[in-house]
């Protein structure tokens, strides 16, 4: 190799990819995910999880990781109706998980312009550009960035991000995480595991 080149690291990593979308495949997307943190030293884990299903599932996996549980925003479902069951918030923080409830990246006042004046709003463009990848892709990309702008997972190190299509866990993504008003800085380095998508 001549002198002051750097040598390639490419490198064929693995990828599950479940027949279909959907809870179904929480717990091998969990243990996938589980497994790429060991070998690459990774710390930091984000997961969604609507009733805390999968954020308890998540808690018992990953263990000694600095966990973040990602909610749904209160009122998503209605006034005031927060869906995480409070006994299973209490049983993620007890195996050392963080939970998060916020506003959602790619929804908020945007989505309220939605349902007001019928038009879309950039936040949910991006969402369903995003979508061409899979739900479960697009919501672990959005729970990165809430977890980011939230100050729970640092920006500067990578992280592995965890979402489901409906409910559940189907997709595992590696990234360098970024904040919200940075989104483009945002880098997929793999993906874990995903379903394919039916046409």
């Amino acid at each position: 190799m001549p002198r002051g080149k750097k040598r390639r690291a490419d490198v064929i990593v693995p990828c599950l990819v479940f027949d279909r979308p959907g809870p179904q495949n929480s717990r091998r997307t969990l243990e996938a995910a589980r497994a790429r943190a060991d070998e690459l030293g990774i710390r930091n884990i984000v997961v969604a999880s609507t009733s805390g299903r999968t954020g308890l599932l998540a808690a018992q996996t990953f263990q000694g990781k600095n966990l973040v549980v990602v909610t749904h925003s209160t009122g998503f479902l209605g006034p005031d109706i927060q869906e995480l069951k409070p006994s299973l918030r209490r049983r993620i923080e007890a195996l050392g998980g963080s939970v998060l409830t916020c506003q959602h990246a790619f929804g908020g006042v945007g989505r309220a312009v939605r349902k007001k004046l019928a038009t879309y709003e950039l936040e949910e463009i991006v969402a369903y550009t995003l979508r061409i990848f899979g739900e479960g892709a697009k919501v672990a990309i959005e729970v990165a960035l809430m977890a980011a702008d939230a100050g729970l997972i640092p920006t500067r190190e990578p992280c592995i991000a965890i979402g489901g299509t409906s409910s559940g866990a189907d997709t595992a993504l590696l990234l360098h995480p970024s904040n919200a008003q940075t989104f483009f800085d945002m880098k997929i380095q793999e993906i874990i595991a995903k379903p394919r998508l039916p046409r």
